[in-house]
């Protein structure tokens, strides 16, 4: 059984030393654990002298790297945080912080961007964060003359108090917001840092965008609930991962599968940076991890990958594979890590282990619910479990199985397709590096079988080929129809490739 800690960010922030290094960056000197303490409540009274305190949202536009981590930090010690992607456009970020009701927006002195000019116009203060040119992560907030307090509720946030506020997705509706409370953000750090066997010598690299749930609450909150550090690049770059990597001597990182198959092109003329590292583990996360990738890395890095299973209103991880010497199996997410996990059927009833149905959770980490949408909340909750959206299947041993979300699955002509299955199979043909399994709207079966491939470098193959492939190991039904091959297949801002839409993103049409 998990033991919390803490309750809240600010107690969380205690389990470091004075002197041991909370946050870092390549190439500069790393915030410690007193010093973070510091920033946290200066930060507080800062806001609170502006009129900001608990339940007041400050949306947060800054670049990836230490300063977007310790200011997340800081700022949900005093009042609810909503970090937003900055690469945003115009009317995005006119949807996002009129959605959310900001109070205020923080963005890096020096930096453009059209949040500024939408803030401007409707009426949201601004308040300047200018980092800190010798400390990672340091940082000085300073806000417009006109804002001042008290707040309607000043000092440290309780546990009931909310901590994050992120959309979801929007893929198929408009985007709803998800309430995390204190109690979600630290409960879901503590079961990531339990599952892991995370210490205070563990070091995250963090190579995740931090306007999203998995590199907020894996990489940072995870690392800190644990007395560890988290050393924040820019973002994601490939080709500066292994020089980062013999840097910061991470014992593990955590991304999407995209990324490792990105890393993985590389690995071989970086083994010697590799070998000369301290890994202890990988993580992946946010998306199905194709079993070829998981062998392929765990190979290349010599050490164990670790698949979970994370969403948002979860505040990230639902299910984990175990470090060794428990098993770990690919093609699956792994056991319950935080939160209750079961199946359930369309009636609302609970299914035996080994039943195949929709996934659906409960416990401390789980948002208590979408804010302002009655409909989206009585579609999501039953009986106090959370309905995650996902169909799968968990075994005798607790190991669950994903077959795809629920508005993924393919429906073709009453046949029911699994994409992930489909993905799997094309995985394993050696011409192939990428691969994601989609629908297609026909109009006599509803739907057919697409797929989306990338070939590796020098390889060949034509769609007979691949059809004939698929055809030797898939029933005639699961067999892709609709194939194109690309250089790239379109991913989302975290870098996850999005079956739903993109047929049409494709210019794919029934035939």
């Amino acid at each position: 059984m998990t033991i919390y800690k803490a309750d809240t960010v600010q107690q969380l922030l205690h389990r470091g030393d004075d002197a041991a290094p909370a946050i870092s960056a390549p190439g500069r000197a790393p915030l410690s654990y007193l010093s973070l303490r510091g920033l946290a409540a200066s930060t507080v009274e800062r806001l609170n002298a502006a009129g900001i305190g608990r339940g007041d949202r400050v949306a947060i536009v800054l670049p990836n790297g230490p300063e977007m981590a310790a200011c997340f930090v800081a700022i949900a010690c005093a009042a609810t945080t909503a970090p937003l992607n900055p690469a945003y456009r115009r009317d995005e970020f006119d949807f996002y912080l009129g959605d959310l009701g900001a109070r205020a927006l923080v963005v890096q002195q020096g930096i453009d961007s059209p949040a500024r000019a939408v803030a401007a116009e409707r009426g949201i203060s601004i308040i300047e964060l200018t980092p800190h040119a010798d400390i990672a992560g340091g940082f000085t907030l300073s806000a417009p003359p006109e804002m001042t307090g008290p707040p309607a509720r000043p000092g440290a946030p309780e546990g009931e108090d909310v901590a994050l506020v992120l959309h979801t997705s929007g893929t198929t509706s408009r985007p709803k917001i998800v309430p995390l409370r204190q109690i979600n953000v630290t409960a879901s750090a503590f079961h990531i840092g339990e599952t892991l066997a995370l210490t205070p010598e563990d070091c995250c690299l963090n190579i995740m965008p931090l306007f999203h749930i998995h590199g907020l609450i894996a990489a940072v909150l995870a690392s800190l609930a644990a007395g560890g550090s988290v050393c924040c690049t820019p973002g994601f770059n490939a080709f500066k991962f292994f020089a980062w990597f013999a840097e910061a001597r991470p014992s593990w990182f955590t991304a999407v599968p995209t990324m490792h198959q990105a890393l993985l092109g590389l690995a071989e003329r970086n083994a010697e940076t590799i070998r000369a590292g301290r890994l202890r583990f990988i993580r992946s996360s946010s998306a199905s991890l194709p079993p070829q990738v998981m062998t392929a890395m765990e190979t290349a890095f010599g050490v164990p990958m670790i698949e979970s299973y994370g969403m948002t209103e979860a505040a990230h991880q639902m299910a984990s594979n175990p470090l060794p010497p428990l098993p770990r199996h690919a093609g699956s997410v792994g056991i319950a890590a935080g939160p209750e996990i079961a199946t359930m059927d369309e009636t609302g009833a609970i299914l035996p282990r080994g039943a195949l149905g929709e996934v659906v959770i409960r416990g401390r980490n789980v948002t208590a619910g979408y804010e302002a949408n009655p409909a989206a909340n009585a579609a999501a909750f039953i009986d106090g479990w959370f309905r995650t959206g996902d169909q799968g299947v968990i075994d005798a041993e607790g190991y669950l199985r994903l077959t795809g979300r629920l508005k993924e699955i393919i429906n073709r002509g009453g046949e029911k397709v699994s994409p992930l299955e489909v993905d799997t199979v094309l995985m394993d043909h050696p011409a192939i590096a990428q691969v994601v399994t989609f629908g297609v709207r026909h109009d006599k079966l509803g739907e057919e079988v697409g797929a989306a491939v990338v070939l590796r470098e020098g390889a060949e193959l034509d769609e007979h080929g691949l059809r004939d492939f698929a055809a030797a190991r898939l029933a005639p039904f699961k067999v892709p129809r609709r194939i194109v091959f690309l250089d790239e297949i379109p991913k989302g801002a975290t870098g996850k490739l999005q079956r739903i839409g993109l047929a049409a993103k494709l210019g794919l049409e029934a035939p």
